[in-house]
């Protein structure tokens, strides 16, 4: 999943060029990490909710308020009721779709779209789409940052970060950032924190004075995807390709501990209602973290899922977890033009995956 050409480590499927799906027959054959703890996390898998069609999918996102589920899919996106567990409109004509922002303060919500360089603004009452700005190339993880009221659009191609007044709609700044953006959260006070994949390392960004204001190594982390962040202790969690999560005091600038994860995290998250870390893996495992101090984690289960479930959302009240992914088929054989072929999506088995505890 994700990425034009080789912007990812994720791929491309299909004739949209800008959607992205796991090849996930490359975890077929992963084995779950044992939990520490026997108790476990009671995360287990509730309910599959068949949505069907055609094209990959990257992030998701969930809106608590308006209780929304939006679904980047392909040149689409989804928008699910997760309490009536229908599909209940979709924004269209977002071509290469990576990511969705949510501004609920202004009615507005904002697509990250890859294919032609844009970010389309959309109503988030009748989901109709308002404008499409023109930002950098290949636009993929997507913040709003609530305390400027600034849109935040990281350029995967051009290494960059467009920075939109949501308020007027226009592009006032633009970031370099000295490598490959990955994921990235808001703390909600003014600092973005943004993971660098090809540096393995996460810049502070401040969002009041359009600055990076740090750059912190994240050894033994390599290639960072997603990230995520309990305010409150001021930690982020940081999913590593090489099967481990990064813990960062953003006070102090380092790692202060990593723990093990699956293979193939594309997405962390934070339920701070039970004070859960998350990794959302392409082997076919949700890894479980609980945070028993700022500084000590241990990993209380690894829950199965289904093989390419590596991106996710999470609703804390509900105590439920979101993730997509489909049935794939056999992998073709390698070429000297395609040494490692991608496996075909089944079309029609893309799937909501409920995991509640």
């Amino acid at each position: 999943m994700r990425r034009e050409g080789q912007q990812r480590r994720r791929f491309a499927i299909g004739a949209g060029a800008g959607s992205y799906l796991i090849f996930a027959v490359i975890f077929a054959h992963a084995v779950p990490l044992a939990a520490e703890d026997a108790a476990g996390s009671g995360y287990h898998r509730a309910q599959e909710i068949l949505l069907g069609g055609d094209g990959g999918w990257d992030y998701l996102t969930f809106d608590e308020g308006a209780r929304r589920l939006y679904i980047s899919r392909s040149t689409q996106v989804v928008v699910f009721d997760p309490d009536s567990g229908k599909t209940v409109g979709v924004i269209s004509e977002t071509p290469g779709v990576h990511g969705i922002a949510v501004a609920p303060e202004l009615g507005t919500g904002y697509t990250s779209n890859g294919r032609d360089g844009t970010v389309s603004v959309f109503e988030l009452r009748t989901l109709r789409q308002r404008e499409r700005i023109s930002v950098g190339s290949n636009p993929d993880a997507i913040v709003y940052e609530p305390s400027t009221k600034r849109v935040f659009a990281f350029n995967g191609a051009s290494k960059s970060a467009s920075v939109i007044d949501a308020q007027t709609g226009s592009v006032i700044d633009t970031l370099a950032l000295g490598g490959k953006p990955e994921f990235a959260v808001a703390d909600g006070h003014g600092a973005i924190f943004l993971n660098i994949e090809d540096k393995s390392e996460v810049e502070k960004i401040d969002a009041r004075r359009l600055s990076i204001d740090a750059r912190w190594p994240l050894a033994p982390c390599q290639n960072p995807s997603g990230i995520s962040m309990d305010v409150a202790h001021r930690r982020l969690f940081v999913g590593c390709a090489n099967r481990l999560m990064a813990i960062v005091d953003v006070d102090l600038g380092r790692v202060v501990t990593t723990v093990p994860i699956g293979a193939g995290c594309d997405a962390t998250a934070f339920d701070s209602q039970a004070n859960l870390a998350l990794s959302s893996n392409g082997d076919g495992t949700l890894t479980v973290i609980r945070e028993e101090s700022p500084d000590r984690f241990v990993v209380v289960d690894n829950v199965a899922t289904k093989v390419g479930a590596r991106t996710m959302a999470v609703d804390p009240q509900q105590r439920r977890v979101y993730l997509v992914t489909a049935e794939f088929g056999t992998r073709p054989a390698a070429t000297a033009d395609q040494p490692r072929p991608r496996p075909p999506i089944v079309s029609g088995t893309f799937s909501l995956l409920v995991m509640t505890r």
